[in-house]
């Protein structure tokens, strides 16, 4: 089955359409810009544009920079703050004219790589963590999300984590690998103590170059880079909306 999935982000909104059951993409990725100010409005229009782009009619799943609960957002990364309180699924299931499934970004990449990547098959507790700007996090107990976790907000050296661990943090403070491994040791260390994952999966932009830190870093839980890059949202986003299949409302009008 083909589910479109829509990567929503800060810069750029991304969709192709995703076969769940192998999880890959089932055609060319297609991008628009991210508009700014990022309201409800414009973004919901961009959305759009991506599935007319795709003569799509069906399920959709899209990934947004928020915590989502129920699927209302509750905070907003990188969009307009008029977000906040916006039932985000049945706006843009307006919006688009068809059932829409809204997931936190990272909890998102982290079904993919649970389901189809480096942590398939996996049981106990994993922890996919997204390292990049900042660091993104999703947690999973046998195959089953645990939402919204924001691991990346814990406090590190006296201010958040992301501020200090993150690829962000290694390239403003200069740092060279080593150094930026031991802050990235000292997170993991530390989010051990909280968690006892049986896994961690780094993803993120940074992990193009494991080969410079990932021997470097000293856990007891196995650390493994994630296999399925930039498309995990997509991917991920587009398996949870095929969850909702059979409890999915009927095609909707679309707004204008």
């Amino acid at each position: 089955m083909r589910i479109l999935g829509i990567d929503i982000g800060g810069s750029g909104i991304k969709g192709a359409p995703v076969d769940v059951e192998r999880g890959c993409l089932a055609g060319e990725r297609f991008r628009l810009q991210t508009p700014q100010p990022a309201t409800p409005a414009a973004m919901g229009s961009v959305v759009r544009r991506v599935t007319q782009h795709f003569d799509w009619d069906g399920p959709v799943g899209c990934t947004f920079p928020a915590l989502i609960r129920a699927g209302v957002a509750c905070t907003a990364a990188n969009i307009d703050a008029a977000w906040i309180g916006t039932d985000v699924e049945a706006f843009l299931g307006r919006r688009t004219g068809t059932p829409v499934t809204v997931l936190n970004d990272a909890d998102a990449a982290g079904l993919a790589e649970v389901r189809f990547g480096a942590a398939r098959g996996v049981r106990g507790v994993v922890l996919v963590l997204t390292i990049g700007t900042g660091i993104g996090s999703a947690l999973f107990l046998d195959g089953r999300l645990v939402p919204n976790t924001e691991f990346g907000h814990l406090e590190l050296e006296g201010i958040k984590a992301e501020w200090h661990a993150s690829d962000r943090a290694r390239k403003e403070d200069n740092l060279g690998w080593k150094k930026w491994a031991r802050r990235l040791n000292g997170y993991l260390r530390h989010v051990e103590l909280l968690l006892s994952p049986d896994l961690i999966v780094l993803g993120g932009g940074v992990c193009r170059k494991q080969e410079r830190f990932l021997h470097r870093l000293e856990t007891r839980a196995r650390v493994v880079p994630a296999q399925l890059g930039n498309q995990a949202g997509i991917i991920g986003v587009a398996c949870a909306a095929h969850d909702r299949v059979p409890r999915s409302v009927p095609r909707l009008v679309r707004s204008a």
